[in-house]
């Protein structure tokens, strides 16, 4: 056991695993415990497995969440091996206590809605986890209060690559089907399998396999409303599960008799593109699309699935699109599905918010006058400025790139338009939206 690790007095080891061996430690200048998180030695110097380890304490310190781990410090030791310091949370793992069967009830829909209220901030951050399990939830005393954290990031990749991962990672018995298809493309809603595994296993004691029966056939006093609730997350069709964390959390919060949470919807939004935040699904091959009637001469024109919506944009952006729709949550609206559609050249690049190529998302909403739009913390706010019927806001000169977005609410209609150079295309844009 080492005696020091950086300048934090070590007391004892708290667990390790393939990867990496995790101590309790104490910061005698902060006057607190810590947990320090140091990688193996014989992976320190696999490059790609030390890139990750960096990559999970990036992506915890930049959701900055209470209902996450927090990183507090990053380091190396003298032989090399990188270290994370996090929050020590002091009442052990969620596998830990199924380890004594079902839990009560109304606790384990509590510790579900507050996992899945952890998994919206992390998806609000632009972040899909892909290993949620037991393990991997923790129980720390914040002010007084126990509290769920989320931890092990390990996995945690962007949504805006999530279409295109290729190799099968998670945990079995909580991975959602799409998982063990590599390129099989994955969003949101993985996760959501993920938290509807744990909460069947709270309930029953018992991991879901295959097409599970409702928990209440292993568990008396189990409501059919959580049948519904579970089984809903549960679904092998996507398509079919809670649509976001944060819409399973209000309905898991709701039948334990607890007040929906409250997001903190500018914190959330700060700083992001929607190719990071939505979940769009149906990917659309779009060569060879013809201009529609009415549309600008080396345009094409792209609607929705439903038809309700529709946009021109230069025929150069429309190599890909998905149609499906989208989550009004994204920009601190309530969660419901509406019409909505991004259309790209290549949306993967679109959604990398400093670099890769244009392309538009357009969606209709209620209440947008309430929205709390992106910002782009590496790009300089240009104009604010109102067009008839729409106020468009100009970010120019992103992270030293020609990169530029236009934030624009039109009445119920919303876009978030990523240009590369010159000229400026909104106004154009703007004109060939059809609703």
């Amino acid at each position: 056991m080492p005696a020091k690790i950086g300048r934090y007095r070590v007391e004892r080891r708290l667990g390790s695993g393939a990867f990496a061996t995790v101590w309790l430690a104490e910061d005698d200048v902060l006057e607190s415990w810590v947990a320090i998180k140091v990688l193996a030695d014989n992976w320190a110097h696999q490059a790609d497995v030390r890139a990750r380890f960096e990559q999970e304490a990036q992506v915890l310190r930049r959701a900055d969440s209470e209902r996450l781990v927090r990183i507090h410090d990053y380091g190396e030791l003298p032989d090399g091996r990188p270290f994370q310091v996090m929050t020590y949370a002091d009442g052990g793992t969620l596998a830990e206590r199924l380890d004594q069967g079902p839990m009560p009830v109304r606790t384990a829909l509590r510790i579900a809605a507050d996992i899945a209220r952890a998994t919206a901030d992390l998806h609000s951050a632009g972040v899909l986890h892909r290993d949620l399990k037991p393990s991997n939830v923790l129980f720390g005393t914040v002010r007084g209060t126990e509290r769920v954290l989320v931890a092990d990031l390990g996995l945690a990749k962007s949504l805006a690559f999530a279409s295109g991962f290729t190799v099968v990672a998670g945990t079995p018995g909580y991975m959602a089907p799409e998982q063990s298809r590599p390129g099989g493309g994955l969003d949101e809603r993985a996760d959501i399998h993920a938290i509807g595994a744990m909460t069947y296993q709270m309930l029953t004691g018992r991991q879901p396999r295959g097409a599970a029966g409702p928990p209440s056939k292993l568990r008396p006093g189990v409501s059919p409303t959580v049948d519904r609730i579970v089984l809903r997350a549960l679904a092998a069709d996507r398509d079919r599960r809670w649509p976001t964390a944060a819409g399973l959390a209000d309905a898991l919060q709701e039948v334990a008799g607890a007040p929906a949470g409250r997001r903190n919807r500018a914190s959330q939004i700060a700083g992001r593109t929607l190719g990071g935040l939505l979940a769009l699904a149906g990917l659309a091959l779009l060569g060879g699309t013809r201009p529609a009637h009415g549309t600008p001469p080396g345009w094409t024109r792209v609607a929705d699935e439903s038809r309700t919506i529709s946009i021109a944009v230069p025929s150069a952006w429309a190599g890909q699109a998905r149609q499906s729709g989208w989550n009004p949550a994204a920009v601190g609206l309530p969660p419901t599905a509406r019409p909505g559609l991004a259309v790209a050249g290549d949306l993967r690049s679109w959604g990398e918010e400093y670099s890769g190529g244009p392309g538009v998302f357009v969606g209709t909403a209620d209440s947008l006058e309430r929205a709390t739009l992106p910002t782009h913390a590496r790009c300089t706010r240009w104009s604010v400025r109102t067009v008839p019927g729409a106020q468009v806001t100009r970010w120019a000169g992103c992270a030293g790139t020609t990169i530029s977005y236009s934030e624009v609410v039109a009445g119920r209609t919303y876009l978030q338009i990523k240009q590369v150079g010159d000229p400026d295309l909104t106004d154009r844009i703007l004109h060939t939206i059809r609703s």
